[in-house]
C-alpha cells in the first residue's frame, strides 16, 4: 500500500462483540478462582514451613477443597491439582511423623 492510504477496518459483528464480552467475564472469574487456590496453597505451605502442625491440619481440608473446586471449574488441569494435593499430603505426613518422634 502506498504511504498515507487509509486502512479499511471491518465492522465487528454482534457475535464477535458478544464473544469479546464473554472472554472478559471468563478472564475475571478465572483470575479470581486461580488466586483463591494459590492463596490457600500458599497459606498451607507457610504453616508447613514453620512446623505448625495444628495450623496446617486446620488448613488441609479447606485447601484440598479449593483444589478440587479448581478442577471442576477447569482452572487447574486434573493431574496438576492431584500433584499439588499429593505433595502437600506428603509434607503433612512428614510433619506428623516428625511431631510424633
Amino acid at each position: 500500500m502506498p504511504q498515507g492510504t487509509p486502512i479499511k477496518h471491518k465492522k465487528k459483528s454482534k457475535s464477535v462483540l458478544k464473544n469479546i464480552r464473554q472472554t472478559e467475564t471468563r478472564t475475571v472469574m478465572n483470575r479470581v478462582n486461580r488466586t483463591r487456590v494459590r492463596s490457600a496453597i500458599r497459606k498451607l505451605r507457610a504453616a508447613l514451613a514453620t512446623g505448625d502442625f495444628d495450623g496446617a491440619q486446620k488448613l488441609v481440608g479447606a485447601t484440598f477443597s479449593e483444589i478440587d473446586r479448581s478442577i471442576r471449574k477447569h482452572v487447574l488441569p486434573e493431574n496438576t491439582a492431584n500433584r499439588y494435593k499429593s505433595r502437600l499430603a506428603l509434607a503433612i505426613n512428614a510433619l506428623r511423623a516428625k511431631k510424633k518422634a
